[in-house]
């Protein structure tokens, strides 16, 4: 892992009550930097992620959670990231994992690594998950996987892990600026024949952490299966 460059992105709104905890368990000696990109944010977000010596950039309004993302691979490759870890600062996911994320990637394993959420229901819905958002995100995972070819356990994964040469292959910056950019992102690896690995994370929600509302599920739910019709059209 010694000679690539592990760069970390925070898409980040109204993060100020998980950031800190989330970033000290970021693994030392293999991350080079960390860049939070903050999305308008009315809260202390930007404050508190200088205070930590992350590298910050704050938009001037408001873009969208996929916008958002646009803005952190852009900075992590202009800054000469090997390897790009997305990270919501919000501590669903458990920082501490970042570790075989990148070494399944240095090694060549695979191009991307995924951290799934869904183990066994009983696991995903003990972390607090609620019930709604189980079902919708086995059933979506099912319809990509039917019409993608992949088998992977989730599609909705707020940790994620690229190759450079993948983000710099696909064009993320013509994506949606909403949620339905990460289900965008991953058809594109796809079709490129990028090989995408998958890691088990522990499932933690909590009053803190942040979570779309039920219109706006809704709203990506659609979104999703729109992605996946014109998907099947373009293998066709």
């Amino acid at each position: 892992m010694n000679d690539q460059k592990v760069i970390v992105v925070f898409p980040a709104y109204h993060a100020e009550k998980t950031l800190e905890q989330t970033v000290k368990d970021v693994p030392k000696g293999i991350v080079s930097e960390m860049i939070l990109v903050d999305d308008c944010s009315s809260d202390h977000t930007v404050e508190i992620a200088k205070k930590l010596g992350m590298t910050v950039f704050r938009h001037e309004e408001n873009i969208g959670y996929g916008g958002n993302q646009k803005t952190c691979y852009k900075l992590a490759l202009d800054r000469g990231a090997d390897i790009i870890i997305m990270l919501h600062p919000d501590y669903q996911y458990d920082p501490k994992l970042i570790r075989y994320f990148v070494d399944y990637i240095s090694n060549n394993y695979f191009d991307v690594m995924l951290g799934s959420r869904i183990r066994s229901r009983k696991e995903s819905l003990a972390g607090g998950m609620p019930k709604y958002k189980y079902i919708s995100n086995r059933l979506l995972s099912f319809i990509e996987n039917l019409v993608s070819g992949q088998n992977l356990s989730e599609w909705h994964t707020g940790m994620r892990a690229y190759k450079r040469e993948v983000l710099e292959s696909i064009d993320f910056t013509s994506n949606s600026n909403d949620f339905v950019f990460d289900s965008q992102v991953l058809f594109q690896i796809v079709a490129k024949g990028y090989r995408i690995g998958e890691i088990p994370v522990p499932v933690r929600y909590f009053p803190e952490s942040s979570s779309i509302n039920f219109k706006s599920s809704i709203r990506y739910g659609l979104g999703t299966l729109w992605e996946a019709v014109k998907f099947l059209f373009y293998k066709k």
